[in-house]
């Protein structure tokens, strides 16, 4: 059983999806969450009690990770808060479906700064708190199958998520030798308020469960959350710079 207790996690886009989960997960195992919201503060509201009827501390911050000073005004709650931060999960993202042709520079720009610079910021704006955690501080961000392969107005989110999984490798080289991992976990196709939201979704929902190669189990928000909690713990201290796909194996055959 994986023990977290003692330690601080952030989770951006805490409120719905993945990032619920994931934040429900570590508190699960004992950690003490900062959960991010940008709009749906009720829903993060909502998890925050979740989380404290399991014993756990939780605040809820509002911050635009697209947004360099709310990082920054972010950490430092936390720091404030909690004194410490052991686990970064960078889980918001934004963008939007449509095909590349009609994108919009400030299009790009927005899901390029949410998607993918927001680690990077996260990670910069966390350092010291970081280097200070006992054993290995572990960075972790969401991405997903768009970054590998070519989907149907998909293109600027697949883009950012490419972006995102180089980054993580070129921040572990950075920091490897600090004491913090950084790793990514793709997901496959997670029935989520945003996945229902993909034109064609109710197709791509079928294929993924023809595609799937553990039975009838359908991929849900915990089973990435999971993977995330693993990573977040010391069982995965020598893994650093990968990027994790969960998805029921539907990624790997035609």
């Amino acid at each position: 059983m994986i023990d977290l207790s003692g330690r601080v996690a952030l989770v951006t886009g805490a409120s719905r999806g993945i990032g619920r989960a994931c934040a429900l997960r570590l508190a699960e195992a004992g950690a003490d969450v900062a959960l991010n919201f940008v709009t749906s503060r009720r829903a993060a509201d909502e998890a925050a009690r979740a989380i404290q009827a399991l014993g756990r501390r939780a605040a809820v911050v509002k911050a635009d990770v697209s947004e360099p000073e709310d990082i920054q005004a972010m950490i430092g709650f936390i720091d404030e808060t909690f004194g410490r931060l052991d686990i970064l999960v960078s889980n918001a993202a934004t963008g939007g479906f449509r095909p590349l042709l009609a994108t919009t520079a400030r299009q790009f720009e927005a899901a390029m700064n949410t998607n993918a610079r927001a680690l990077l910021l996260l990670v910069q704006a966390a350092l010291p708190l970081l280097r200070r955690a006992p054993g290995r501080a572990k960075v972790i961000a969401l991405s997903s199958h768009g970054a590998r392969r070519a989907l149907p107005l998909y293109g600027l989110i697949g883009g950012s998520k490419a972006a995102l999984e180089s980054l993580a490798r070129h921040l572990a080289l950075e920091v490897g030798s600090q004491g913090i991992n950084v790793n990514i976990v793709q997901a496959g196709l997670v029935d989520t308020d945003s996945t229902r939201a993909i034109p064609g979704s109710e197709k791509l929902f079928e294929l993924r469960r023809a595609r799937s190669l553990v039975g009838d189990r359908v991929l849900e928000a915990r089973d990435v959350a999971d993977t995330v909690l693993y990573l977040a713990s010391p069982l995965s201290d020598l893994v650093q710079g990968q990027t994790i796909i969960v998805d029921g194996g539907a990624a790997i055959h035609i």
